[in-house]
């Protein structure tokens, strides 16, 4: 493709530490934009972890000062007078990034390490917990653009903060902070610069060190509770109690309950 060898920079750079897999978004220079290399590259990066067994951990961050602004509207600038097809890259680009993140199995941290922004916003909570440096900003910058917010941002919104909050964020467009995004719900953690990528990490072993089997079955259930009704959702948490209940990691949890110690999960 123009632009693009073999030897060309990856825009995604992955890094493995024991069962954590680090994602970074890594096109600083432009605010960590995804032009179409980094979106095939950001698909594959999460097909990947999805597929490995021995990963039980994602950690998806952006390189320098932001996590991403989302669509690089500068990349799709060089043939003048054609109009992006903004429904084409959604259901291309993003739609499979955001549907990959909630369908896989295993947690998923959004490390928010700066600026956000556009479908920077949907693809941050569509992650299962979002920590953030305190110099984190979201801009939810659609309507300045004349576009909706989309990526999932809508529906998350929604289901974050309510109708009204999530009016005034996608109609106003004003940048909000990290503590009042944390204030609002829709942040997990906050902390200051100096302590974030530590308190990522911590975070990240922690969940590594968890029952990977029953997390995924319970993102199966927080999925299907955005869906049905309550008596659907209580026999479907049946459903998935009687998977975990004959899992590995349930037995050892058990065992471990009873020899009074911490347990050994093992993903199993």
């Amino acid at each position: 493709m123009s632009g693009e060898s073999a030897s060309s920079p990856k825009t995604v750079s992955v890094n493995q530490e024991g069962s954590v897999l680090k994602i970074v978004m890594n096109r600083p220079d432009v605010l960590n934009a995804i032009d179409e290399r980094m979106g095939r590259e950001l698909q594959e990066a999460l097909r990947v972890a999805e597929q490995d067994r021995k990963i039980r951990v994602v950690v998806l961050t952006g390189e320098g000062r932001a996590f991403t602004v989302g669509e690089d509207l500068n990349a799709n600038r060089s043939e003048a007078g054609k109009r992006l097809d903004l429904q084409t890259v959604l259901r291309n680009k993003y739609n499979p990034i955001v549907m990959r993140i909630r369908k896989m199995e295993k947690p998923v941290i959004a490390a928010i390490n700066g600026t956000t922004a556009g479908a920077g916003i949907g693809i941050a909570l569509s992650c299962d917990l979002r920590i953030a440096s305190d110099k984190a900003v979201l801009h939810m910058a659609f309507a300045r653009v004349g576009l909706v917010p989309d990526s999932g941002t809508v529906f998350w919104l929604v289901k974050s903060v309510g109708l009204s909050k999530a009016s005034e964020l996608c109609m106003l467009g004003e940048p909000l902070g990290a503590e009042a995004a944390k204030n609002l719900g829709i942040l997990n953690f906050v902390y200051s610069h100096a302590e974030f990528q530590g308190e990522v990490e911590r975070l990240a072993h922690r969940l590594s060190e968890g029952p990977t089997r029953a997390f995924g079955l319970a993102k199966r259930a927080l999925n299907r509770a955005l869906f049905t009704d309550l008596e659907g959702m209580l026999d479907y948490e049946a459903f998935l109690q009687g998977v975990a209940g004959g899992s590995k990691d349930h037995e050892e949890g058990v065992r471990a309950f009873f020899e009074k110690r911490e347990p050994r999960f093992t993903g199993d």
